[in-house]
């Protein structure tokens, strides 16, 4: 089974709903358990000869006390640009890497602000475990902002670009 099988078959389940699909070939068992649950429940690839399992990554940060909002510190241009972001749909990392604007140093970017993007077409680039995996929008709008820059680690379902899709 190819990665790229694999990367569309746990899609597939993100996407369908259920908690845990089970698949087993004469080479390979792969078992994928959904977040849908109470508790965090990790994937786990095996081959015959070895177990590895990959559990989410967690970031801990420690709590820092924040004044709470008050009438004085809410500004209007504050609520406008909140009321304006929530009309954007958000791409989201698919997955934990290091994301990139383009296929390369040398290369242009695959989507700036201001460009009008389709299903399907590439948007960036997020390096895993030395796989460059292309990420394909599932949305057709205009790029309004850019959330990541170019060369710095994401985590999954990490915002990504925000789209306008009128």
């Amino acid at each position: 089974m190819k990665l790229t099988e694999i990367q569309d078959l746990i899609k597939f389940v993100s996407k369908s709903g259920v908690n845990e699909v089970e698949l087993e070939t004469k080479e390979i068992k792969i078992v994928i358990k959904t977040g849908k649950q109470t508790t965090a429940s990790p994937v786990m690839y095996q081959a015959t000869p070895a177990q590895i399992t990959t559990a989410p990554a967690q970031v801990l940060a420690a709590p820092v006390a924040t004044p709470a909002p008050t009438a004085d510190t809410i500004t209007p241009a504050a609520t406008a640009a909140a009321a304006n972001e929530a009309k954007y749909i958000t791409i989201k990392s698919p997955m934990i890497g290091t994301f990139y604007r383009s296929a390369g140093p040398d290369k242009p970017a695959f989507v700036n602000v201001g460009d009008d993007i389709e299903t399907g077409k590439p948007v960036c680039i997020i390096e895993a475990m030395k796989l460059f995996n292309e990420i394909e929008s599932e949305v057709k709008g205009k790029i309004v902002k850019v959330l990541v820059n170019d060369a710095t680690p994401v985590e999954y379902d990490q915002p990504l670009f925000l789209v306008d899709p009128a």
